[in-house]
């Protein structure tokens, strides 16, 4: 399932617009993604974890805290206790005008953030912290170097990640006198972590599943750094959540529509320009074009369903063939390319003049075969259902609904 971007205005600390990262059809939940400390909405981790979470049916909204990526405001004048305030004000800007979040995500002190700010959203069913100190003032042994500096001077430049950034005493004073109680936190809780964390301690994760006072679920990150630079860890993560997430917390369901007869197949627009919604039986698919024709990419267009039915019919008819005559075929792969060609470059073809379609079919045979054996086979393709509806009169009927 794909999804798109909305430019999301509320007011807080940041004061510049937000993104909702929307899946494709209507919403089954909203849920708030905090990304970590000094990190941005356009981090590889949110946004990863944000498009999976959309393929599941979330509308996550991510946001730049103040200071911070795309975000107006003073870095140096925020503290922890403004983070878990515009966590609140973006989770009351989703209540007012969609819907509150009732899945809660933060990376790193973004996910201590979370813990905080769970209690005072109201609707919350399920609160995910990926390598998220178990305490604030864990931010103290990262700047440990500059601590010194801003207990003295009350202004410092601090390094953080390779990066620099301008800190004030009053960010050490707020960590300090903020206090985390977990025990009151009652709604699911998964906490992921990695073992060799670096930068927030495995002992952490521990400390939070131990005073948490609701179901908690740990999930290890084995040798992922902090930040989750690699692309394989953070599309890791992302499935472990959206899993999770399904489970623990309440998703509007959008039935399918009714079947009027046994066999159908019911195609329907779905929310964007020419994206659809293909229902066969138990199954839904999704027809869309490509973004450069101005769709959203969601799913296989017209034709090349057409040649997804060609090959696989073709496949299918190999194999059952191959099995009746107890042939060691083992694999079957079939290659399949549509184009438009000029009549008068078409030896076989009964038109002469205008354009024509071609389907060119490459099928590659896998097994101990004999010469003949492969010959039939390639012969048997040709008389696969598909191929030979195509390439016979179709009768097609319009009619009323």
């Amino acid at each position: 399932m794909a999804a798109r971007v909305e430019v999301v205005h509320f007011t807080n600390h940041a004061g510049r617009p937000q993104r909702l990262f929307e899946p494709l059809g209507p919403p089954r939940a909203y849920a708030l993604f905090a990304h970590c400390f000094t990190c941005s909405k356009q981090s590889k981790a949110a946004t990863e974890i944000s498009r999976k979470l959309a393929q599941q049916g979330f509308a996550v909204l991510r946001f730049d805290f103040a200071g911070l990526g795309g975000s107006e405001g003073d870095f140096a004048a925020t503290n922890f206790s403004s983070n878990v305030d515009d966590l609140v004000a973006a989770a009351a800007h989703l209540g007012k005008h969609f819907e509150s979040p009732r899945l809660l995500v933060g990376h790193s002190l973004g996910g201590t953030a979370v813990l905080a700010a769970a209690q005072r959203i109201e609707g919350v069913e399920a609160v995910c912290t990926i390598g998220a100190p178990a305490d604030p003032a864990h931010v103290k042994t990262v700047i440990h170097g500059s601590v010194n500096a801003l207990e003295r001077e009350g202004e410092a430049e601090v390094d953080i990640g390779g990066r620099t950034f301008t800190m004030r005493k009053q960010f050490l004073d707020d960590i300090s006198n903020s206090k985390m109680d977990l025990e009151a936190l009652r709604t699911p809780l998964l906490i992921m972590h990695s073992p060799v964390d670096r930068i927030v301690g495995i002992e952490n994760a521990e400390t939070i599943y131990k005073r948490a006072g609701g179901f908690r679920s740990f999930f290890s990150l084995d040798d992922a750094d902090h930040l989750l630079t690699s692309k394989e860890d953070t599309a890791y993560v992302a499935s472990i959540l959206a899993t999770w997430a399904a489970r623990y917390v309440r998703m509007r369901e959008h039935a399918a529509p009714d079947f009027r007869e046994e066999g159908e197949v019911i195609v329907e627009e779905w929310e964007r320009p020419y994206t659809n919604r293909v229902f066969a039986r138990h199954h839904t698919l999704y027809a869309d074009e490509p973004t450069k024709s101005g769709g959203l990419d969601a799913g296989l267009n017209p034709y090349e369903f057409l040649l997804a039915a060609l090959g696989s019919c073709t496949s299918m008819t190999l194999r059952m063939y191959a099995a009746r005559k107890e042939w060691p075929l083992e694999k079957v792969t079939v290659r399949l390319q549509h184009q438009k060609i000029h009549a008068e470059d078409c030896a076989d073809c009964e038109t002469k003049e205008g354009k024509v379609d071609e389907i060119r079919k490459t099928i590659e045979i896998e097994g101990d075969l004999s010469n003949d054996q492969r010959k039939r086979l390639r012969e048997i393709a040709e008389k696969c259902p598909v191929n030979r509806t195509l390439l016979s009169e179709i009768h097609i009927v319009q009619e009323a609904p």
